[in-house]
C-alpha cells in the first residue's frame, strides 16, 4: 500500500500546528532572547524530542485512555498549567539590570545549563495538552488503523524531526545579535512581558 498520500496529509497538519504560536513558541523566544543561540537550539531539541512521547503513547494505545479519562486528561491540564505559570512568575521576577554606559548590549540573564534549556523545551511540549489533543486527533482521526506500527513510527520520527527543525531555525533567527539587541535593550520589561504571555496561555490551557 501507497502511504504518501496519509503522509502528506499529516505533514501538512503537523506544520499549521507546529507553526501556529503557542507555549512551544514562547519558551523558545525566551530561550534565544535572555540566554543565547546555544540555549535556545537545546531547548529546540528538548521540543522534538518530547515528539517522540506523544508519538509513543499514541502507539501504545495511551491516547485512547487519556480519551476516555476526563479526570486524567484535566490533571494533565493542570499541571501544564503550573509549570507555565511556574517559568512565567519566574520571569516577572527578574532584576531590572543596572544601566551600562557602554556600548555592548546586556545581557538580561547568565546562561543556563544545556540540561537546563533541555529540560524547558522538553517540558513544556510534553505537557502541552494542545499537543495531546493534536497527536491523539492525528493518531485516531487521520492515521488508518490498518497503517502497520512501523510506518506510523516513522511518521511519528518526521515530525519529531520536523519540529526539531523549525525551532532551531527560530532559534538561530531570534538569536542574531540584532534582533536580541533589539530586544535586550528593554530587556527587564521583555522578561515580563514574557512572564505575562506565559502565565496567559497556564490560564489558557486550563480553561
Amino acid at each position: 500500500m501507497n502511504y504518501l498520500d496519509e503522509f502528506i496529509l499529516i505533514a501538512l497538519a503537523h506544520f499549521f500546528a507546529v507553526a501556529s504560536p503557542g507555549p512551544d513558541f514562547a519558551i523558545v523566544l525566551k530561550q534565544s532572547i535572555q540566554h543565547g543561540r546555544r540555549n535556545a537550539l537545546w531547548t529546540s531539541f528538548g521540543v522534538g524530542l518530547a515528539i517522540l512521547l506523544h508519538v509513543g503513547y499514541c502507539l501504545l494505545g495511551v491516547a485512547v485512555l487519556l480519551a476516555q479519562s476526563p479526570t486524567v486528561f484535566m490533571a494533565l491540564k493542570y499541571l501544564a498549567g503550573a509549570y507555565l505559570a511556574y517559568i512565567g512568575f519566574q520571569a516577572l521576577r527578574s532584576a531590572k539590570p543596572a544601566v551600562n554606559s557602554g556600548e555592548e548590549v546586556p545581557q538580561t540573564q547568565s546562561e543556563e545549563s544545556v540540561w537546563v534549556a533541555f529540560r524547558r523545551g522538553f517540558l513544556t511540549n510534553a505537557l502541552n495538552p494542545k499537543a495531546t489533543l493534536f497527536f491523539m486527533s492525528l493518531f485516531t482521526l487521520v492515521i488508518s488503523q490498518t497503517t502497520p506500527l512501523l510506518v506510523q513510527a516513522g511518521y511519528g520520527v518526521y515530525m519529531a524531526v520536523a519540529t526539531w527543525v523549525w525551532f532551531s531555525f527560530l532559534s538561530l533567527v531570534l538569536s542574531k545579535p540584532v534582533v536580541r539587541g533589539f530586544f535586550q535593550k528593554s530587556g527587564y520589561w521583555f522578561d515580563r512581558g514574557i512572564g505575562v504571555i506565559l502565565i496567559a496561555l497556564a490560564l489558557r490551557v486550563v480553561l
